[in-house]
């Protein structure tokens, strides 16, 4: 709920952007980027400058071409930009703010329980791969989000819409395990039922169902947490559609926009 009080707390009227990173965020974030080499030549731009731009990008959803000159030149941007995405540096980072909020609200770093959902979203004429999803009437891709039962982004993965839920939930619960391995039960609904996600992981999968008398929308326990991640990730414009012609670069994206949810939430 808005009050003076929160409205202070997330304002960001001192900021020449409203996407630019604080001091407090900051430092926070400074430490999981890649250091300036001790020899040769020199950064013409600060990384920090260079991070805003791509903050920028996301939060406004504009093409990388369309930055304004107060940024470094958007080719440097973008340059940075795949160095970090195929280094995979923003899910590391998402990784370790992960823990680090989890443990400043006095829980363990790693957690045992998550909850599951996708999100299917329309792309564009970028290109890249891309499905019809004939349950939601949607030609695009499906972003599929394993969270923590406070909405902290776990893993993320995207692919084409025409994979069913219960086709793409095994590969994720999969890939999660290095990362997470005290996960033993991920909240899912009707849509991950059956044996095929059961036995695609040793994640045990517990189907939370609507109630039989419900008329409307109504709050459904636990799997609220995750359509609540969606919503906050959807702030960002470049989140409305998938406009990138590579998964990777989706991906990037997400867990930047994961990340930078994190690193707002701890620098408060």
């Amino acid at each position: 709920m808005w009050t003076p009080t929160t409205r202070r707390q997330h304002s960001r009227a001192g900021l020449r952007y409203g996407s630019d990173l604080t001091d407090a965020e900051w430092a926070i974030l400074g430490p999981f980027l890649p250091p300036e080499a001790k020899c040769g030549r020199k950064r013409a731009y600060a990384m920090r400058e260079v991070v805003n731009a791509m903050c920028y990008v996301l939060r406004g959803g504009i093409a990388w071409r369309l930055m304004p000159d107060t940024f470094p030149p958007w080719r440097t941007v973008y340059r940075w930009f795949v160095r970090l995405r195929d280094d995979g540096a923003w899910e590391t980072i998402n990784h370790h703010l992960v823990m680090r909020d989890r443990e400043r609200v006095g829980r363990e770093a790693s957690p045992t329980a998550a909850v599951i959902d996708s999100q299917s979203v329309k792309t564009t004429e970028s290109g890249g791969i891309r499905g019809y999803d004939a349950g939601k009437k949607i030609k695009g891709r499906k972003r599929h989000a394993l969270v923590d039962t406070g909405g902290r982004a776990l893993k993320l993965q995207v692919h084409a819409a025409n994979i069913q839920d219960r086709d793409g939930a095994g590969p994720l619960l999969r890939a999660s395990r290095p990362s997470w391995p005290f996960v033993q039960l991920a909240y899912a609904d009707g849509g991950y039922a059956g044996p095929r996600v059961a036995e695609a992981s040793p994640i045990r999968v517990e189907v939370v169902r609507k109630a039989d008398n419900q008329i409307g929308f109504a709050v459904i326990a636990r799997r609220w947490v995750v359509e609540r991640f969606f919503a906050w990730i959807n702030r960002n414009r470049r989140l409305a559609k998938d406009v990138e012609a590579t998964i990777a670069s989706a991906q990037a994206f997400l867990y930047a926009a994961s990340a930078i949810l994190l690193l707002r939430r701890m620098a408060r």
